[in-house]
């Protein structure tokens, strides 16, 4: 752990703009986030919001813009090509949704998690790691399996096994259950707990799925390029949601808070705006009553 911060990931102000002859699209808007060391946390959003771009720039995939953004105490605005190599090697670890980018085919499923592990080591002692990295994501019996031998969650399963073979202290997931059954989804999530509890890895997935959202107990909401909202799990499910089995459920296990930037802007969530009847660019009227900040729609503009 860095002993300066309690935060893995501390983020501030962070934009990415992209540029081409004709235009430039800023992807990031300002994103304020910090993660403690030891979370499993989510980020979900609509397509376009940013949120593979900012796991991108965290996987060291892409370069930031402006802003701040440290990760394990590094800066990512100042690594050298050196440094980067060594950060992607050895502080994260990525799992792609496509299978294809994290396994190769003519290799065994123990080769594969052998394959990223530092040059240092013997081949004795990369193969025990091995198969304790394939014991830990219950795949030790499809060791010696290739990839057309094996299942699409059970090639996600080894995928998160190679993301951990050089002790990433920062876990990314992109998409990880996009291409498995429910099932399946359910034992990837509990495979990223035990990495969680077993090896204290922080963990960070990017999903659509808010049934995954609904079992972690930080859920991180990104729209326009900046974070609009959190959800945190309420005090009385978390035993609940150590339970693999409530996978799936409908029951809502999260209260939702509009994050304050801090510059004191907030983003109201769609649905919201839809009910006051009001767009982007509208005016708003905001009172304080009774120790409470109240918003609504103008009168000139109720009856339009």
């Amino acid at each position: 752990m860095n002993e300066f911060s309690e935060y893995i990931i501390d983020c501030e102000n962070l934009v990415k703009i992209y540029k081409t002859p004709d235009l430039e699209v800023l992807a990031l808007q300002g994103l304020d986030l910090q993660v403690r060391y030891g979370e499993v946390m989510a980020i979900i959003g609509n397509s376009g919001s940013g949120k593979s771009t900012f796991l991108n720039i965290l996987g060291g995939l892409d370069k930031p813009s402006a802003g701040k953004l440290e990760v394990d105490g590094k800066n990512l605005f100042k690594l050298n090509a050196q440094e980067l190599v060594d950060y992607q090697r050895y502080t994260v670890g990525f799992v792609w949704q496509n299978n294809a980018r994290n396994l190769l085919p003519y290799m065994t499923a123990l080769q594969n998690v052998m394959l990223p592990m530092q040059i240092t080591n013997s081949t004795r002692e990369k193969q025990k790691k091995a198969r304790e990295l394939l014991a830990l994501t219950g795949m030790e019996s499809r060791a010696d399996s290739r990839l057309d031998q094996l299942s699409g969650g059970e090639q996600q399963r080894i995928a998160i096994a190679i993301a951990l073979a050089n002790e990433p202290k920062l876990l990314l997931a992109d998409e990880p259950t996009g291409s498995v059954d429910l099932k399946n989804a359910a034992r990837i999530l509990e495979i990223f707990r035990n990495v969680n509890k077993e090896l204290g890895t922080t963990v960070l997935i990017v999903t659509h799925d808010r049934n995954i959202a609904k079992m972690v107990e930080r859920v991180v909401s990104i729209r326009d390029g900046k974070v609009s909202s959190e959800f945190l799990v309420r005090q009385d499910y978390i035993q609940k949601l150590q339970d693999i089995s409530g996978f799936g459920t409908h029951e809502e296990t999260q209260d939702e808070f509009v994050v304050l930037d801090r510059a004191g802007r907030l983003q109201l969530p769609q649905d919201y705006l839809e009910r006051l009847g009001l767009s982007g660019g509208k005016r708003v009227q905001v009172t304080w009553n009774d120790g409470k900040v109240e918003i609504r729609a103008p009168e000139d503009t109720k009856n339009e």
